[in-house]
């Protein structure tokens, strides 16, 4: 072998290894960014840094009490309506605002005043119009607000009383909301700013999510241990999905082949196969899994555990958990991107 064609070997294993070692980096590096959760015993954000797997800061929400929280897409703001002091459907005191927090400084900047009890639960970011989807159970609705000056603009009828989760389609054309003890999902058409459709799923149903290619609405049967599959394209329930305990939070990997299901019962997150439809395996996390996040770059996914103060991180290759420490009833997730 030549003294040149040895260096060419040498500097191609260089090369090699400089390569496969920025892609480990790649598939082990989270994407940057935070992890957001509503501690709803502590009526607190927290902010957890996903790199040291540890929540290193808390931000009072001024009110009683957020359970869900929306980030701006740009990382800056978090959102987290104050919906009060009580369950779905539970007499207590009637939320009407919505506390805006900046992350960065870790302080309560604003409150949009909603004008009347509403019970203000889950936020939404469009995808394309950017606008802030706030599902408000008490107004049979979902109200729209601009972002950037803070003012409701307008709402969307659902129809029915407890709207209490809701999901977007990639396009922002169609949202789907669970209303929960009438157990019905209503279909908007959010930019006519109207119901189009009623679906009539279980007696008390909870939670939605959507599958990545926006085929499938999936939402939890509260009377029964199983999960209802829906057709977008026929807005009907075509199949169900037995599971081994009662469902409340799903969420779909983003390359489309699993959805995660939260088992609060059991202590664990089932593993749907959605290409069978069928459970595949389940995780075991802390009591009381609620909600489920998907970290963007498809590695892991968050699930809040409500009374052990936790949130799981659920490595989606080795179906291995990291135990992060976060507060009282730990509840809704979003991930604030950095930029």
């Amino acid at each position: 072998m030549t003294s040149w064609t040895f260096r060419l070997l040498l500097s191609a294993g260089a090369f090699l290894a400089v390569a496969m070692c920025a892609s480990a980096q790649t598939d082990s590096t989270p994407s940057p960014g935070l992890l957001l959760v509503a501690n709803k015993g502590d009526h607190t954000l927290g902010i957890i840094d996903p790199v040291e797997g540890k929540q290193i800061a808390t931000v009072n929400e001024g009110g009683v009490t957020g359970h869900e929280l929306a980030a701006s897409p740009d990382g800056r703001r978090a959102f987290v309506p104050i919906y009060g002091n009580s369950g779905v459907g539970s007499p207590g005191t009637d939320g009407r605002t919505i506390a805006v927090i900046d992350i960065a400084t870790r302080k309560l900047v604003d409150t949009i005043n909603l004008g009347k009890g509403l019970r203000p639960h889950c936020a939404v970011f469009g995808p394309e119009n950017g606008l802030l989807y706030v599902t408000t159970e008490l107004g049979q609705s979902v109200t729209i607000i601009d972002p950037a000056n803070l003012h409701v603009i307008g709402s969307v009828p659902t129809g029915q009383p407890e709207s209490h989760m809701l999901a977007i389609t990639h396009d922002g054309k169609r949202g789907y909301t669970s209303n929960v003890h009438v157990g019905t999902i209503s279909v908007l058409d959010l930019d006519a700013r109207q119901q189009i459709a009623l679906i009539h799923v279980s007696p008390h149903a909870q939670r939605i999510a959507l599958s990545v290619d926006d085929r499938w609405v999936f939402t939890a049967d509260q009377t029964q241990p199983q999960l209802a599959v829906i057709d977008t394209s026929t807005n009907e329930v075509t199949k169900w999905i037995p599971l081994e305990g009662l469902a409340y939070g799903t969420g779909a990997t983003l390359d489309g082949k699993w959805l995660l299901v939260t088992l609060p019962t059991v202590g664990k997150v089932a593993v749907v196969d959605l290409s069978t439809m069928s459970v595949a395996r389940s995780v075991d996390v802390p009591k009381a899994p609620q909600e489920v996040l998907l970290r963007p770059d498809g590695q892991v996914a968050y699930v809040s555990c409500d009374v052990s103060q936790k949130v799981a991180a659920i490595d989606l290759k080795t179906w291995s958990v990291q135990l992060i420490d976060a507060g009282h009833h730990a509840d809704g997730l979003a991930w604030a991107a950095s930029h």
